[in-house]
């Protein structure tokens, strides 16, 4: 079983907006943010739609996302 749940892609917005990333841009469903120390991270954002656990394991590496952020 995987520590991660699914999440809508709202909330997942919120937990990186939460540890520090903030919005750099937007174009379209995309939006691309930053972190002071972390390369940048392009969210592709349809706010109703659930991101999988695996997805969200993978989004995790990038961002520094941990269960418990959600």
């Amino acid at each position: 079983m995987s520590r991660w749940p699914s999440v809508k892609a709202k909330k997942l917005l919120a937990a990186l907006l939460r540890i520090g990333w903030e919005a750099a841009w937007q174009n379209g469903s995309h939006r691309r943010l930053k972190r002071p120390d972390w390369p940048n991270f392009t969210f592709a954002f349809h706010e109703n739609e659930e991101v999988g656990p695996g997805l969200l394991a993978q989004i995790a590496k990038k961002t520094g996302l941990r269960p418990e952020d959600l």
